[in-house]
């Protein structure tokens, strides 16, 4: 299936799911957000994949919301509710990220603003370009975060900074947002896409089960206590030793060799 807005690459088990609005900054309108929707349930889905990557066509990542779309509907009295349209396609997606079984790495090029930002954040994890920045931009027009703003960036750098952040709308660039965590690792614009792939191909190696599991185990701990969180894990863990995949990892230590997971 091919997208309007959206490419779609599946290579080395990795799924590359690549922006495709550069003459917008790949801002999410068009059929983009219902194109990103429909390629991380495909993804999902399909066996072949067990990592996807995020990432933007040209030189930005993810501008966020169509401003130009907006000012448009707004000058011809076209605008439509947020309720009716755009946040169940937003809310679809952000929760299809979460609850997609595999883990999703964004490989932010450039600038991530606004819901673009908050894209990146909902993401399992994230590796900038030394030329990305990021901004919260919301307040830059008015405008409230959207795309689990509010959820994910206090969570990632504590409520004060996410306050400041989100108050101020504040451009930093990929170095600060290593410094807060915002980012695991930043490299240079060349080199962007094969750190990206570098960590896709060690997940891809890893036991698929096991990493969907761990997976929905961090985010159930986040909001869980310890007891619930050692019962999931328990849970997890049994499961795990019922597979194929945990019998080759003990054999494969014995043997002194490298394991090969099939995901059974």
């Amino acid at each position: 299936m091919a997208y309007k807005c959206l490419l779609y690459d599946v290579q080395d088990r990795i799924a590359t799911l690549t922006l495709n609005r550069p003459e917008r900054l790949n801002a999410l309108g068009d059929t983009l957000r219902d194109d990103l929707h429909d390629a991380i349930l495909r993804s999902g889905n399909d066996d072949a994949v067990r990592v996807l990557v995020i990432t933007g066509a040209g030189r930005g990542f993810c501008s966020g919301g169509d401003v130009k779309s907006m000012s448009e509907r707004d000058q011809t009295g076209a605008a439509q509710p947020l309720r009716d349209k755009i946040a169940p396609q937003r809310d679809q997606t952000i929760l299809a990220m979460r609850d997609c079984p595999k883990p999703i790495i964004a490989a932010v090029n450039g600038a991530a603003a606004g819901a673009g930002m908050n894209l990146a954040l909902a993401c399992d994890m994230r590796i900038a370009s030394t030329a990305a920045k990021f901004a919260q931009a919301f307040v830059k027009r008015g405008l409230h975060p959207d795309w689990g703003g509010t959820y994910f960036l206090p969570r990632v750098v504590g409520i004060a900074k996410a306050c400041e952040l989100i108050f101020t709308g504040e451009t930093i660039d990929a170095e600060t947002a290593l410094n807060l965590g915002i980012v695991n690792t930043v490299a240079a614009p060349e080199d962007l896409m094969e750190k990206t792939y570098e960590l896709a191909r060690k997940i891809a190696a890893g036991p698929p089960i096991a990493i969907r599991l761990a997976k929905r185990a961090i985010y159930h701990s986040q909001d869980v206590d310890l007891r619930a969180a050692l019962e999931y894990e328990t849970y997890a863990q049994n499961l795990c030793r019922e597979t194929e995949d945990s019998k080759e990892g003990v054999k494969a230590f014995m043997e002194k060799r490298a394991p090969s997971f099939r995901g059974v």
